[in-house]
């Protein structure tokens, strides 16, 4: 489990076989899980200079493969602790989506950053819900059928990869775990209504 709170930004090494090396002044030890860009990944390597996962097949087909390249910045974040402060949500480092930054608008304080995503995950993203871009937690403002908008203090966003972020980037979506779940639990207790009523006639 993480709360989408970035420890720190690494850089890739490299990516080939599998296996992505990261330059970090993190410490994992083997086996540590940690979330790079909010996919939680297994420490298999550590190196003076940082660190080894390997992504699996699986994995690779849900993200955009192009922010994993040679010299790219990635949000990292170890998971966390029994006892840790949860200052941001939980996150599971399961990414349900790629979303498409579409625009980024500066106001007085914040950015407005508008994301479009596939329809078939916008059920679990609701206003003022929480929801994980690139491994961090932020508010959802506004929800449309396919696409949300966010709103990123300065903080956040000159603290973040979020400031490299161009229009038609690509990034990992991980919806709220507790939308998913309530949401399938009420779709379970319908189906099962709609069976018993067509067993009934």
């Amino acid at each position: 489990m993480f709360n989408g709170l970035i420890r720190e930004i690494g850089k890739i090494k490299n990516f080939s076989d599998n296996k992505l090396k990261i330059i970090s002044k993190l410490k994992p030890k083997i086996g540590d899980s940690i979330a790079i860009n909010g996919v939680c990944l297994t420490v298999t390597k550590v190196y003076p200079d940082g660190f080894e996962v390997e992504l699996s097949p699986e994995t690779q087909k849900i993200i955009p493969l192009e922010n994993y390249k040679k010299e790219k910045l990635v949000h990292l974040e170890e998971a966390l602790r029994f006892g840790d402060k949860i200052d941001g949500h939980l996150i599971q480092g399961h990414v349900d989506a790629v979303g498409e930054i579409l625009e980024i608008k500066k106001n007085r304080n914040s950015y407005d950053i508008i994301i479009k995503t596939s329809p078939k995950i916008m059920k679990y993203i609701v206003p003022k819900g929480s929801i994980a871009i690139d491994g961090v937690s932020l508010t959802v403002n506004d929800v449309y059928s396919d696409r949300f908008r966010l709103t990123i203090i300065p903080h956040t966003f000159e603290n973040t990869i979020f400031k490299y972020y161009k229009i038609h980037q690509k990034v990992n979506i991980e919806t709220d775990m507790f939308a998913r779940y309530i949401y399938h639990m009420f779709k379970e207790k319908k189906e099962d209504i709609d069976n018993k009523i067509l067993a009934w006639w």
